[in-house]
């Protein structure tokens, strides 16, 4: 999707049962259409499977002010935050960009989050 300028795909979490995405939409399609590509695209392998998507999807607009660091640790911290995986744990399906892992990483506890993020 990146390749053909859908959307640049900022960073991403795989759920158990949804995923979320930060991504920079491209000017080819509506954010509409665009996810409709995606589930399209990953239709047969999912339901080789036995998964399906679900017919809609949410949707937050980020504003280019919105402070980087939050945005990203809004999806990083999605299975700490659902306890999927133990404080000192990484999960591993996380993905973040090059460029942004660049200056994502140094933020990170050895690529896990920082204990003063996980606070109850």
């Amino acid at each position: 999707m990146a390749a053909d300028g859908t959307w640049e795909l900022r960073c991403a979490v795989v759920m158990p049962d949804h995923l979320h995405l930060l991504i920079v939409l491209g000017g080819r399609l509506t954010l509409g259409k665009a996810v409709a590509r995606l589930k399209s695209k990953t239709a047969g392998p999912f339901g080789s499977s036995g998964l399906k998507w679900e017919r809609d999807f949410f949707d937050r607009h980020i504003r280019l002010d919105d402070e980087r660091l939050t945005l990203f640790l809004d999806v990083f911290l999605n299975p700490y935050r659902a306890a999927l995986c133990a404080r000192g744990d990484s999960w591993p399906w996380y993905h973040c960009g090059a460029t942004d892992w660049r200056w994502f990483k140094d933020c990170l506890l050895e690529e896990r989050p920082a204990p003063e993020w996980l606070k109850d």
